[in-house]
């Protein structure tokens, strides 16, 4: 690894973090990949079910449930047990989740399967609570938001897989061309309880050191019992707000992808119906070649692409400008991309749907990160807060699919519009809701009281 990537994850005393971060970055693939599916069996249950966009979406509201009922707990034992205490806790649990599909598929109820997907977002819970502060610590201060970036992008690369085996599970066919994606729903979750498994013994053994972030405004210094201090912080109050909003307009466009290409996309050409990709495209009732469920699947694994770009750039570009002033180009980037959806412009509009994923992708992480700076140890209770704000991808889709059933998907944009407005005035307004000196290129600078 190059000197100057090495020093990212090397403190001043000279040791080196890079073997910690790398099986810490695990987690996150391990849970982009558990979203990704989520994000494509709301259709799944809209046509085995007969249920209408606002219907599935509970789908999402029991997913981020797991994560608003979870978080605190979350915080509080990462605070007694330490870092690795709560990863493990976090897997033992996801694998519940996961094995949990095993009887919901013979009892094929729509709460049996919601009910599993809330023990695996309980079990995603803990793993993000403690993970995602932990990477803000692996290192140089001021390269905090670049490290949770870097990680991050091992999120959007279980994002992209978790599409696919989504597609392949969940929209299967028999030779009939009859579906049998209720019968074979289980298999991918069942595989991923066998991984974290195996993931818990590796952390059982692997060095996992209880780290914490730089006390810049000396809150360890505080009374015993006076953890509420962290709210006399705007920039973490106010963090806890755009990620509420962030995570409710992505998880309303993830949901939707595939409703919105297989009903808003304009007319494929003919000439697209070749090689591999000639079953994601049928005729529909006007005769016009449209895309199909399983084809708009693989199609979000196209966007997950697009959102790892931007995580991997993002990471660079994060190393050389202030992560605030970055955080809110990204989120005015998104409300024009929304703004172009909503207005229906054709295959720009559906370009632009695939752009709102490569501007979202710094966002969850460089919110935390601003969030959580300068906190010490109460980072890992101010951590399970934001946290806790994922609850908004719970509430937000269900109006977005709301508008959706009424005024169809371009117009249902104007939420997540409106969310990513928020997020770009956070960006916009940290330094001085941190009441310090505006963040180095490259990171975010030592914080100092006025």
């Amino acid at each position: 690894m190059p000197q100057n990537s090495r020093s990212l994850f090397r403190t001043p005393e000279g040791r080196s973090y890079v073997v910690t971060f790398v099986l810490v970055s695990s987690l996150f693939l391990l849970w982009g990949f558990c979203n990704g599916m989520i994000d494509v069996m709301d259709k799944h249950f809209q046509r085995e079910l007969h249920l209408n966009l606002a219907q599935s979406a509970w789908v999402q509201f029991a997913h981020y449930l797991g994560y608003f009922l979870m978080a605190l707990p979350a915080g509080w034992l990462a605070t007694k047990l330490g870092y690795k205490g709560g990863i493990i806790a976090g897997l033992l649990l996801v694998a519940v989740g996961g094995f949990w599909f095993i009887p919901a598929t013979h009892l094929a109820q729509f709460w049996a399967f919601l009910a599993g997907v809330c023990i695996i977002a309980a079990g995603l819970t803990f793993l993000e609570t403690v993970a995602n502060p932990y990477t803000t610590v692996l290192g140089p201060p001021e390269f905090a938001a670049t490290r949770i970036n870097l990680a991050q992008s091992c999120n959007g690369i279980g994002w992209i897989f978790g599409p696919i085996a989504g597609g392949m599970f969940f929209y299967s066919t028999d030779a009939a061309g009859a579906s049998t994606g209720s019968q074979t729903l289980w298999i991918p979750y069942a595989g991923v309880a066998v991984v974290v498994l195996v993931l818990a013994v590796i952390f059982r053994f692997a060095s996992v050191p209880d780290l914490k972030t730089e006390d810049a405004y000396h809150l360890d210094d505080a009374a015993p019992g006076a953890s509420a201090s962290i709210w006399r912080h705007p920039h973490f109050v106010l963090a806890v707000a755009a990620q509420f909003l962030y995570v409710a307009a992505q998880a309303g466009i993830f949901s939707f992808f595939i409703n919105y290409m297989t009903a808003e996309a304009p007319p494929i050409p003919p000439s697209w119906r070749t090689g591999f990709a000639a079953g994601w495209f049928q005729a529909n009732a006007s005769g016009a070649l449209a895309i199909t469920d399983q084809g708009a699947a693989y199609l979000a694994s196209l966007a997950f692409v697009c959102f790892l770009a931007g995580r991997f750039s993002g990471a660079g570009i994060l190393k050389m400008f202030p992560a605030h002033r970055v955080l809110g180009l990204y989120g005015l980037a998104n409300v024009a991309a929304c703004l172009l959806v909503f207005l229906k412009l054709g295959w720009l509009s559906v370009a632009c749907v695939f752009l709102s994923y490569f501007f979202m992708s710094i966002m969850f992480p460089t919110i935390f990160a601003l969030g959580i700076h300068g906190l010490g140890a109460r980072a890992k209770r101010a951590s399970a807060y934001i946290v806790m704000a994922i609850m908004g991808g719970a509430v937000l889709p269900k109006l977005m699919g709301a508008v959706g059933d009424r005024y169809g998907m371009s117009r249902s944009f104007i939420v997540p519009l409106c969310c990513f407005g928020f997020v770009a005035f956070y960006g916009f307004a940290w330094a001085r809701l941190s009441r310090g000196n505006a963040p180095t290129p490259g990171g975010l600078s030592s914080i100092r009281a006025h």
